[in-house]
């Protein structure tokens, strides 16, 4: 069987019911009980070929369903074969980063179940005996990422001989992140006989070498022009001085609901952490000099709403699947606009509604407009001069409140000076520049205990839900 180009580029299909797509009853029952009852565009588009064991390349937004895409297939094929052999996995499903590989693992675990299969998650930042003594026991469906992947199987405790499936999930990520060459040894270890799908936001010429060169004859589908979540996200950009940038970022976290803050670098997501946290916002920080078990306790803070805001770095935002995050703060720019529409993808997610703000200064504001435009959104840009601007409350709607600091800082990050008392968000604002722009010593690496709310009345309960 040849190689080449995609035999075939079809049109998105409108949404039907996963069992006219092929989905067997007890996946679409599996569904059904998590409220998910009518397939999205990436997930109608390409379950009729996906079903059917083709190679495919499927492209769609950040948020567009993706993962049910590639593991509806996926379980219904191995469902129906032999079970596996020692450490010789059946199924591969390759991500860049182990957020996003817990995410894939979670989504997974009901529909293996019902299927009978059993799988695993192979990433560095662990140990790796769990990961050892699972695939020597055999497991049906192995999650990883490349870099440990390949040291386990140099080490002998893995092989790739016997993959049926092979699934790269944000294939353009991989790319980006310079995971190509790892993919390509990767993907060149499983048969070429088996079935390949590569799924992912953007099509680039990482991803366009990858399809010519592993995928038999492959059907592309780009479901990105049909998908509402994309007309449901309303984007910003607040033009402010470089001294309100901080003001400005605490009142819209501050705000009711689920916030995400993206920053370009680990410092400054650690110096925005303990800063909105020192000032009365809940904040927990995710990047990558953080311990996978801090990594995991934050996310799961942030996505059980525990904790209302969460700082992230560009290298964390493909791991973040949370369906009800309301507004998402570039506080740093991103590079270039595929950043920009991957972070931009965490918020307008299953329906929702999201609000999307990038924070600039004079001189970053020619950049900004240049990278929306090659993303090909609708920017509405305003002038803020303060914390007053009435476009904040448009923007963030809702009552701000502030709670008291963490009182159980993480190793690391415990205060060097008494924990500032409980204020409200007027006398924030007013705090001298000094005290405001002072960077931060260290972060706080877990989400913080359950924080007290301090109103205007005096009132000091639990917090409520955002």
């Amino acid at each position: 069987m040849t190689l080449g180009r995609p035999k075939e580029l079809r049109p998105p299909v409108l949404p039907v019911s996963f069992p006219d797509l092929g989905v067997p009853a007890s996946l679409a029952s599996v569904l059904g009980s998590r409220g998910i009852t009518v397939p999205t565009p990436i997930q109608a588009a390409t379950l009729s070929d996906t079903m059917a064991g083709r190679d495919v390349l499927g492209c769609g937004r950040t948020g567009s369903g993706k993962t049910y895409a590639f593991l509806l297939p996926l379980v219904t094929r191995l469902g129906s074969s032999p079970p596996p052999r020692r450490r010789a996995p059946r199924a591969l499903i390759l991500a860049p980063t182990r957020e996003l590989v817990r995410q894939i693992e979670l989504a997974l675990t009901p529909l293996a179940r019902v299927a009978g299969l059993s799988s695993v998650s192979i990433f560095g930042g662990v140990n790796q005996r769990p990961q050892v003594r699972a695939l020597r026991a055999g497991v049906d469906v192995l999650i990883a990422c490349p870099g440990r992947l390949e040291d386990l199987i140099q080490q002998g405790c893995c092989s790739l001989a016997g993959i049926e499936v092979t699934v790269l999930d944000e294939a353009d990520h991989m790319t980006d992140l310079g995971f190509l060459p790892a993919v390509q040894r990767l993907l060149a270890q499983t048969p070429p006989s088996g079935q390949r799908m590569l799924f992912s936001a953007t099509l680039d010429r990482g991803v366009g070498a990858l399809m010519k060169r592993f995928l038999h004859h492959p059907v592309m589908h780009n479901a990105s022009v049909v998908e509402p979540a994309a007309r449901a996200t309303s984007h910003h950009v607040l033009h402010l001085d470089q001294d309100q940038r901080f003001p400005v970022l605490m009142d819209l976290t501050s705000a009711p609901g689920q916030t995400l803050v993206f920053t370009r670098t680990k410092h400054r997501a650690k110096a925005l952490s303990r800063q909105l946290n020192i000032r009365g916002v809940a904040a927990v920080e995710l990047h990558g000099d953080l311990s996978q078990n801090v990594r995991t306790k934050n996310l799961e803070a942030f996505h059980a709403g525990r904790v209302g805001t969460l700082v992230a770095t560009d290298i964390a935002a493909r791991g973040i699947h949370v369906d009800d995050v309301s507004l998402v703060v570039h506080a740093d720019p991103p590079v270039e606009s595929k950043a920009y529409m991957h972070r931009s993808g965490r918020t307008g997610r299953a329906g929702n509604v999201g609000t999307v703000i990038t924070l600039t200064t004079d001189t970053q504001l020619d950049q900004v407009r240049a990278l929306t435009r090659t993303a090909g959104v609708r920017v509405t840009s305003t002038h803020v001069s303060d914390v007053t601007d009435p476009i904040l409350a448009e923007l963030a709607p809702g009552e701000r409140v502030l709670t008291r600091p963490a009182t159980d800082p993480p190793r690391g990050a415990e205060e060097t000076r008494p924990n500032p008392r409980p204020r409200s968000h007027g006398s924030s604002a007013r705090s001298s520049p000094s005290s405001r722009d002072r960077p931060p010593a260290s972060p706080p690496n877990r989400p913080a205990r359950a924080p007290q709310i301090h109103s205007a009345a005096g009132f000091s309960g639990r917090r409520r839900a955002r």
